[in-house]
């Protein structure tokens, strides 16, 4: 059992935490830190957080975009700006005769009009017209004062020799005012007389120009029309002769203005053709029925009045006989003599139904002679009209032309004569509504505002060098940013020692004499801000357990070496001993041990110790496990010495073994690990633990090696209890939270 009792030769001593005193501490807003954290757009007020903390830059750039503006506006010549306006009348798009109109939809309307003269006030041609006007006038002297005569005044310097009449320049634009007919032509030059003498003159010389332009289109115009009704005038004339010659030769005549005799014949002919047909088919059809039919039935015969007095006689004769032979024989003389006059009126009868039938043949036979006749004659007078269209296509042909050549020469003459009246009576529709007046101080340069330009400028580039700066430094800077990278909860934040006043009794465990100890502020410095940091870790560290139960054994860990997880371990085991725990600290950092330093407490046996020994466990005394501190209800198991099987030890069985006996003996048990992303010894102790802490070095540890080391507690089956931001400048005023000062 001597293998297990520890050899420390220290004695022992009573501690006591430094007394406190009033201390102007910084207030950390507290942040709420959940398993799912979500982006919040960054507002206003952030932005001008990191401003403020970079104020100094931001104060520079001001001065200099702000200086640069007023140097602008000190280097620069002085311009003064003329104004005239001219009014437009009547504007339209049509030609300067008014031959074509104005032109609707997308053709040249009033605005395209006010555009183009715009663009006219502006050209070359016309500028230089008013400045030859001008340069007959303009003298050497009139060369505007440069800026550096006042300072050669003021310290007796020559003025320089005369300049030149070209010195003197202008520039000119125009625009339309809205929603109106006026044009403005502004003009700016270094001499204020100079600038207001050549709008005017702009304005003037664009009314002559205008009008100049106005009469010499009319007299083009009136001169090309004249030469085009000549020539119209001789092809009406030639036209009108063909047309008559043409019909002199072909004999063509015409009854009307449309129509020939032969096609008056044609219709005439059609006509009766087709009266003729109709009267054919109707005796056709008489015909028909009288050789089909019985007398009876025929309509000519029923009708007839002959016929019909025939019949009622042969009944009377029939009557007759039929009451002689009711008296008589047949020879009876009276008998034979009726009898004789039925026979006689029977062939009467014959022969008139006969004659019917006969006249209802030849009535039939002469309608078809005479339709094949007028056939015959209307096929004859087609030919002929046929002949005759052919000759009078060319004469339709002819006729047109004249017709046309007519109409043009009328049109064209009528516009003639008013372009001839227009021109003799044409007057500008434009006038100078308002003339430019001498301006009395210049426009530019214009020193407020390149001052706001060069200020917002300096502005933006400040705002851009920070930003960038931001975007650019990927590591973790404030509170908040890890939960929003990670995922995970944020248990605490610790702000950085060298902001905070230190005591005068500042001593380790076990030692005298004065020094510095940020390891055991929550011990030394219980008033602190250090300490209540480390107190708000541990309470988010309960409320990330199982209610306000802690884990029975936590891993701490980072990403990176130097991060501070052997600080945050012995503060967060003094805090949890705070609490009337049992707290053992485990420094399982065999490579590089530092928690017995802090608690000054030999490292000469330790956990490597127990891991190679071969002893069951169960029987060890609690001495032989752990170490007392002169801290209360606070142990520690230091890592012991070094040894090359490190691995070795952390995959034994014995360390499962060793932990499940510490379980038993303390309510807590916290365990210090090297980095992870160098060494796996994190990964292995994090399997046997009930949670991981991560530890993130503020403005040191980076985004993407946090993330590296969390995914891989994640993907190994550790829970990830959330992280603690360590050593964070409360003054760079990260985006993600602020600090208030008050003192307690």
């Amino acid at each position: 059992m001597s293998n297990y009792l520890p050899h420390s030769n220290q004695p022992e001593r009573e501690l006591k935490p430094a007394a406190s005193a009033p201390l102007s501490m910084v207030y950390l807003d507290p942040l709420e830190s959940k398993g799912s954290v979500q982006s919040e757009p960054h507002g206003l007020l952030e932005y001008l957080q990191l401003l403020r903390g970079h104020r100094v830059l931001l104060a520079v750039m001001l001065a200099l975009g702000t200086g640069a503006g007023c140097l602008v506006s000190w280097l620069q010549v002085p311009v003064y700006e003329a104004r005239s306006y001219l009014e437009f009348q009547s504007v339209g798009g049509g030609d300067s005769a008014g031959l074509m109109g104005p032109k609707e939809g997308g053709g040249f309307g009033p605005e395209n009009f006010l555009q183009t003269q715009v663009r006219v006030l502006q050209s070359r041609s016309l500028r230089k017209r008013v400045q030859d006007k001008f340069a007959a006038e303009a003298g050497a002297d009139d060369a505007p004062a440069s800026r550096w005569a006042g300072w050669r005044k003021i310290f007796g310097m020559s003025a320089p020799a005369p300049a030149k009449r070209h010195a003197r320049s202008a520039e000119v634009t125009a625009h339309i005012i809205d929603n109106s007919r006026i044009v403005e032509i502004i003009c700016e030059s270094s001499d204020a007389r100079y600038s207001a003498a050549f709008a005017n003159a702009m304005a003037h010389e664009y009314i002559e120009y205008s009008l100049e332009s106005i009469w010499e289109s009319s007299s083009r115009t009136s001169q090309w029309m004249n030469k085009q009704l000549e020539h119209l005038k001789t092809n009406l004339e030639q036209s009108e002769n063909r047309l008559q010659e043409y019909g002199r030769q072909t004999g063509l005549v015409y009854t009307g203005a449309e129509q020939s005799i032969e096609e008056d014949t044609l219709k005439q002919l059609q006509q009766e053709y087709s009266s003729a047909k109709a009267d054919r088919i109707a005796k056709q059809s008489l015909s028909e029925i009288a050789a089909a039919s019985q007398a009876d039935a025929i309509p000519q015969m029923v009708d007839n009045g002959h016929l019909n007095e025939y019949s009622r006689k042969m009944a009377d004769l029939k009557q007759e006989l039929a009451e002689l032979l009711s008296l008589y024989t047949p020879s009876h003389y009276k008998v034979v003599k009726v009898q004789a006059q039925i026979t006689a009126l029977e062939g009467t009868l014959t022969g008139e139904r006969k004659t019917i039938r006969k006249r209802i043949s030849n009535d039939y036979d002469a309608a078809q002679r005479r339709e094949q006749l007028l056939a015959h004659e209307y096929q004859k007078q087609m030919e002929t009209l046929l002949q005759t269209d052919h000759k009078s296509v060319y004469y339709d042909v002819l006729k047109h032309e004249v017709a046309t050549d007519r109409t043009i020469y009328d049109q064209l003459l009528a516009k003639t004569k008013q372009v001839e009246v227009g021109a003799a009576v044409q007057a500008s529709d434009i006038r100078l509504l308002d003339a430019a007046e001498v301006p009395a101080h210049p426009t530019k340069p214009n020193l407020p505002r390149n001052a706001s330009f060069g200020f917002l400028f300096g502005l933006v580039g400040a705002f851009g060098l920070v930003m960038g700066r931001e975007f650019i430094d990927r590591s973790v800077r404030g509170p908040g940013e890890s939960p929003l990278h990670l995922q995970v909860p944020e248990l605490g934040v610790i702000p950085s020692q060298r902001f905070f006043p230190q005591p005068g009794d500042r001593r380790r465990p076990g030692e005298g004499g004065e020094g510095g100890a940020f390891e055991l502020s929550t011990w030394q410095d219980h008033p602190s801000l250090l300490a209540e940091s480390f107190r708000s870790a541990l309470a988010s560290i309960m409320v990330a357990g199982q209610g306000a139960t802690l884990p029975g054994v936590i891993m701490i860990t980072s990403a990176g070496k130097g991060e501070g997880k052997s600080s945050i371990v012995s503060n967060l085991g003094i805090a949890l001993a705070e609490i009337n725990l049992r707290v053992l600290l485990i420094d399982a950092d065999m490579r590089k041990p530092h928690l017995h330093d802090i608690f000054n407490v030999s490292n000469s046996w330790g956990l490597s110790d127990l891991l190679r020994e071969r002893s069951a466990l169960e029987n060890c005394p609690l001495e032989a496990l752990s170490r007392k501190t002169d801290i209360e209800g606070l142990s520690l198991l230091p890592s012991g010495p070094g040894t090359l099987s490190i691995a070795n030890l952390l995959y034994s069985r014995r360390l499962s073994d060793l932990l499940k006996r510490l379980r038993a003996e303390f309510d807590i048990i916290v365990i210090d690990t090297p980095p992870m992303l160098y060494i796996s010894d994190a990964r292995v102790l994090g399997r046997l633990a009930d949670g991981a802490i991560l530890v993130i070095r503020a403005s040191k540890t980076t985004r993407d090696a946090a993330r590296a080391a969390k995914q891989r507690l994640v993907d190994d089956g550790i829970p990830v209890l959330g992280t603690i931001l360590n050593e964070w400048d409360f003054r760079a005023k990260s985006r993600y939270g602020y600090y208030t000062n008050y003192t307690y």
